[in-house]
């Protein structure tokens, strides 16, 4: 049996053994990836299309993108009708997942790194600075539940993209599925170490001194002091 102290796993290097070993992501998962690369490149425009499609056809997603994204400076839309797949700020948001995509098939998943920039993409979306780029840039919030449906969805689509594909072998395609479904559950997992509360493992973010007293991370604290109370647990975290 492994031995797991729930307090290690604020340490990235030790969260990412820990999440590998329990999916079984592999050196042949890795492998398998990188083979892909030519196939998947191919795709990703159509993936990538088809995923802000769907992040536009909704109002609760589509609002994320109506204020200034960092580092653009074009037309900046004032609504969310004022959103398409045209527009010069979604193009520009869209380039990110295209390079988002892009390392997943390429990335050294041996390298700390790799984990490290996945981390920072979960970071980045709840508001505090995940790339030094962003350090004194507005805070972009997106909610976890909005972030664990759109890997859902760029699951699916590959998925369906990779079946289809007529130059693939059956085994190839199985090859490539099970390993991409693996890292973007770890994916997932390095979205809600940043949004939930886990009683058992010591936060590793510097959230703002603002969200302590108030907004969503006051009412996650909040919520937890009461739960404190109601079990008679002096200590259950730590912030």
């Amino acid at each position: 049996m492994h031995s797991i102290n729930p307090a290690s796993l604020s340490d990235l290097q030790t969260r990412v053994d820990y999440l590998k070993s329990f999916v079984n992501f592999t050196e042949a998962d890795a492998a398998a990836l990188h083979a892909a690369k030519p196939v998947v490149d191919a795709l990703i425009p159509s993936i990538v299309e088809a995923v802000y499609k769907k992040l536009l056809s909704y109002d609760i997603t589509a609002k994320a993108f109506v204020p200034k994204q960092t580092g653009y400076e074009g037309d900046v839309p004032t609504k969310v009708e004022e959103l398409n797949l045209e527009h010069p700020m979604v193009k520009f948001r869209m380039g990110f997942l295209k390079g988002y995509l892009g390392k997943l098939v390429a990335a050294d998943y041996d390298d700390l790194k790799t984990w490290e920039y996945l981390d920072k993409v979960g970071i980045m979306h709840t508001g505090v600075a995940g790339f030094a780029h962003r350090a004194k840039k507005p805070g972009l919030r997106v909610e976890y539940i909005h972030m664990g449906l759109l890997l859902g969805y760029v699951v699916d689509v590959v998925i369906g993209a990779v079946l289809a594909h007529p130059d693939l072998d059956n085994e190839t395609k199985s090859a490539v599925l099970r390993a991409l479904n693996k890292v973007i559950w770890i994916q997932n997992d390095l979205f809600a170490r940043h949004y939930v509360v886990d009683l058992e493992t010591p936060s590793t973010v510097a959230l703002p001194k603002k969200c302590l007293l108030d907004g969503w991370v006051g009412q996650v604290v909040t919520g937890v002091i009461v739960a404190a109370g109601v079990l008679g647990v002096q200590t259950m975290f730590r912030r």
